[in-house]
């Protein structure tokens, strides 16, 4: 029986959130509701690899937070793509396109 793998790839997570955080500053949960919702509900982050995630991201520089209040008035961080950030996120991408062109050529293969 083949299963529905929707798990997102090691090291995707990182570029996802980038891309994320590059179209607006976001709370942890909004970030997570805006990669299922732009995957069309292919993709979903659970909590508990998001904010690992997040703090990674957070240590390298790539984001940054701050608090703020979100929609229904609860206090919540808000993070946001640094400089860094925008340059790793152009490095993954490209990489990535690297990487799927690569799989895409070995499973066209006859």
């Amino acid at each position: 029986m083949a299963t529905d793998n929707t798990d997102v790839l090691q090291g995707t997570l990182d570029m996802l959130i980038l891309k994320a955080l590059s179209l607006e500053p976001m709370h942890g949960w909004g970030i997570s509701q805006r990669i299922q919702q732009i995957s069309r509900d292919v993709l979903q982050i659970n909590q508990g690899s998001l904010y690992p995630a997040l703090h990674r991201l957070e240590r390298r520089a790539w984001i940054e937070a701050d608090w703020g209040t979100s929609e229904n008035n609860r206090r919540a961080k808000y993070y946001q793509l640094t400089s860094l950030g925008k340059k790793q996120l152009a490095e993954e991408r490209a990489s990535w396109q690297r990487f799927t062109l690569a799989v895409e050529r070995v499973l066209q293969t006859t």
